[in-house]
């Protein structure tokens, strides 16, 4: 089985450095679409050096592109082919506010491997750290087609509840053609997302966007919507992807108010409102 799940969760934490500045931010910040309109004073925060506030979310390239997923597929008890895998949900939870420039330690390990019978789900674990202590800690799900079926546990079910009522608000967010492309140039270099020959092997029409595109396109429009676009109110941030984006399309984003949390559900307004993001969950101040 090219997944041995006791081999990956008893290997050693992997520990490495990452550095990241401000021009890493702001080419984060344009690709999940900020800067539109480019003269804006709200968009100015993500994109001019001398407003910079940095999104949370940009925790999930900071210093590596995808450490999560491409790291995951490197780790001891781990041997499969990247065309067979999904990135199943993401989880981050910020410790202090991301400084727009930093140098950090980072600590990377498989935390749990999950039997889902027709595939396997790895949740890889990053932890990240400078010198005055935490920053965020991020766990990547990695859905590993026809992998599963060896008898291992389950896990946990992150399906929730749909939010009573009507949302708070709802907001529409386009996402360009080149959206992927721009993406990518923070690190995440996926041919998923770029080659359309990888992508019909993958089983798909043409490239899809960035699960982890759309997790950040997401959260600016929680952020600037409905918590005064104050980058440093987000405590933790957790969505399960449950379908693709492609290139193009638009997001409907809705939104509800719960007392500490906004719960937001994602869909693509082409597609008759096809679900891409849910469970998602954003804790804030």
């Amino acid at each position: 089985m090219p997944i041995d799940a006791a081999k990956a969760l008893a290997a050693e934490p992997r520990t490495g450095e990452l550095s990241w500045d401000r021009k890493d931010v702001q080419l984060y910040h344009l690709g999940i679409g900020a800067g539109v309109p480019a003269t804006d004073p709200d968009e100015l925060r993500y994109t001019l050096e001398s407003r910079l506030h940095v999104l949370p979310s940009f925790a999930t390239v900071a210093g590596a592109g995808s450490p999560g997923v491409i790291s995951g597929l490197s780790m001891p008890g781990v041997d499969v082919d990247l065309a067979r895998v999904l990135h199943g949900g993401q989880s981050l939870r910020i410790h202090r506010p991301i400084p727009a420039r930093g140098r950090a330690t980072v600590t990377g390990r498989i935390a749990a491997v999950y039997d889902k019978g027709k595939a396997a789900v790895l949740v890889m674990r990053t932890e990240v750290a400078d010198d005055d202590g935490p920053l965020w800690t991020n766990d990547a799900q990695i859905y590993v087609r026809g992998e599963g079926g060896w008898g291992g546990d389950r896990g946990p079910s992150t399906r929730l509840d749909p939010p009573a009522g009507e949302p708070d608000r709802v907001v529409e967010r386009h996402v360009r053609e080149d959206q992927a492309l721009l993406y990518r140039l923070s690190g995440d270099w996926n041919p998923l997302h770029a080659d359309p020959d990888f992508a019909e092997r993958a089983g798909f029409d043409r490239p899809i966007l960035h699960g982890l595109c759309t997790y950040g396109m997401t959260l600016k429009a929680v952020v600037d919507t409905l918590l005064d676009g104050d980058v440093t109110r987000v405590r933790s941030y957790v969505t399960r992807f449950a379908g693709v984006v492609y290139p193009g399309e638009t997001l409907r984003i809705r939104m509800w108010r719960l007392g500490g949390e906004v719960r937001v559900a994602v869909s693509v307004i082409e597609r008759d409102d096809a679900p891409v993001l849910a469970d998602t969950v954003v804790e804030h101040t």
